[in-house]
C-alpha cells in the first residue's frame, strides 16, 4: 500500500493528548484515508470505537493490503469484528482522545456560527435594559420579548454579523452570528427577565437570543467524501487575511450538497495568469531599468545554432499562450480542511494543514 509512511510503526501506544488525527499521520501519507486501513464500513465511521491512552495499535502487513488492529485491556478489534474478554478500565469515557485538538474547536462546538435568512424574525430579542442602560454587562438584568413559559433557561445572546453570499451563484447562505454573551432566565412573563451570565462584548438593546447548545466532543472519523464536492472559502474566524493551522473558516457548502461533520477536503490555490508569452528579461532590459543606455543584444551571426528555438518547436516545452491571451496557471493544493460542523447551505472546518498561503475565495474540494 503506497499510502503507508515509509517509517510506519509496526505497533504503536496511543499517549494522553494525542488526536485521531495525528496518530492517522504516523501511519499513513494521507490521513483522512484512516477508514480504509482500518476497514471500517460508513455505520463503524458514524459510530466509530473509541480510543483511549495506553491502548496499542497494531499495524499487520501479512495481507493482500495492509490492516490495523486495537489492543485494549483485552479487547481486540480485528478488521470488523471486536473480540471481548475481561477487562477493568479505570478511566472515564470523557478520556477517550480526540479527532482533532479539542481545545481549538470547542468553543465553536457550542457557539451559534450561522443565521439563516428570515429565521431572525422568530428569534427572542432584548427589547430593554435595568435602568434604560444603553449597554449591559455580566449581572445585569434585560428584558425580552419572545421568550414562553417552559421555554430553556439558558440562552446565547448573538447579534447578526456580516452576510455569507454564494460566489457562484450570489444567494445568500446565511449570516455570521456574533455571540456576543450568555443570559439565563430569572422570570417569564411579557416581556421575561433575564440575567446576563457572561459578556464577551458590549451587550445592546435588540441583540438576539439563540437557546445555549450542550457541550458535546463526538468522536469524528476523518474521511474525504464519497462524491466529488468542490466550494470556496466564504470567510476566517478572528482574521480578515491570514489563515493558518487551526484557522476556523466557513465554506459554501452544507448538507444539502452532501458535506458531512468528518469530512476532509483540501484547499487549493488558484492559479495565475500570465499574458501572451513572457520570456526572461535581456541584460540591455535589466541595464535600462537602471537609468543605464539599453543594449541591443543579438544572437551571432557567425554562429546561427546559438538562437534560441521558439517554445512551440519543443513538444516537451511548457504550453504558451498565444501573444495577447492569458495562460491559465493550475490550481495548487495549500492545505486540508477538516469539517467539524455543518449547516444546511454552509458548513465550519478547521485547517488542519498549511503548506502554502490560504486566503479568503480559495477553492475546497474532495481530495
Amino acid at each position: 500500500m503506497n499510502d503507508l509512511q515509509a517509517d510506519a510503526p509496526s505497533e504503536y501506544t496511543v499517549q494522553k493528548g494525542d488526536t485521531l488525527w495525528a496518530i492517522s499521520g504516523k501511519f499513513l501519507k494521507e490521513p483522512w484515508k484512516w477508514p480504509q486501513i482500518w476497514q471500517m464500513n460508513r455505520d463503524q465511521i458514524k459510530n466509530p470505537h473509541l480510543i483511549y491512552p495506553g491502548d496499542i495499535i497494531r499495524l499487520d502487513r501479512s495481507g493482500l493490503s495492509p490492516s490495523l488492529s486495537l489492543i485494549a485491556g483485552g479487547a481486540i478489534a480485528e478488521g470488523n469484528v471486536v473480540r471481548l474478554q475481561p477487562r477493568t478500565r479505570v478511566a472515564p469515557l470523557a478520556t477517550a482522545i480526540p479527532t482533532i485538538p479539542g481545545t481549538a474547536i470547542g468553543p465553536f462546538l457550542t457557539q451559534p456560527l450561522v443565521v439563516e435568512p428570515g429565521s431572525m424574525d422568530s428569534m427572542p430579542q432584548i427589547v430593554a435594559t435595568e435602568e434604560e442602560r444603553v449597554i449591559i454587562g455580566a449581572g445585569n438584568t434585560a428584558y425580552v420579548s419572545g421568550l414562553r413559559s417552559g421555554d430553556a433557561l439558558n440562552w446565547q445572546i448573538f447579534r447578526p454579523g456580516e452576510s455569507l453570499t454564494d460566489p457562484d451563484s450570489g444567494e445568500v447562505l446565511g449570516f455570521e452570528a456574533i455571540h456576543v454573551g450568555d443570559a439565563r432566565v430569572k422570570r417569564f412573563g411579557s416581556p421575561s427577565t433575564v440575567e446576563i451570565t457572561r459578556a464577551k462584548q458590549e451587550i445592546n438593546q435588540n441583540d438576539r437570543l439563540m437557546p445555549a447548545r450542550e457541550v458535546s466532543f463526538p468522536s469524528y472519523i476523518p474521511r474525504a467524501p464519497d462524491k466529488p464536492i468542490k466550494g470556496v472559502i466564504l470567510s476566517v474566524r478572528g482574521s480578515v487575511a491570514d489563515i493558518a493551522q487551526y484557522s476556523i473558516v466557513s465554506i459554501n457548502r452544507g448538507s444539502r450538497d452532501g458535506v458531512e461533520v468528518g469530512h476532509v477536503l483540501a484547499t487549493m490555490r488558484k492559479g495565475g495568469e500570465l499574458v501572451g508569452n513572457r520570456r526572461p528579461p535581456l541584460i540591455g532590459d535589466l541595464l535600462g531599468g537602471f537609468g543605464m543606455p539599453k543594449i541591443d543584444v543579438k544572437p551571432n551571426p557567425i554562429v546561427p545554432d546559438t538562437i534560441v528555438a521558439s517554445a512551440s518547436a519543443d513538444p516537451k516545452a511548457p504550453p504558451t499562450a498565444p501573444a495577447g491571451q492569458p495562460l491559465i496557471l493550475p490550481d495548487e493544493r495549500s492545505g486540508l480542511v477538516f469539517v467539524f460542523r455543518t449547516f444546511e447551505k454552509l458548513s465550519y472546518g478547521m485547517i488542519l494543514k498549511s503548506v502554502k498561503p490560504i486566503s479568503v475565495g480559495d477553492i475546497v474540494q474532495t481530495p
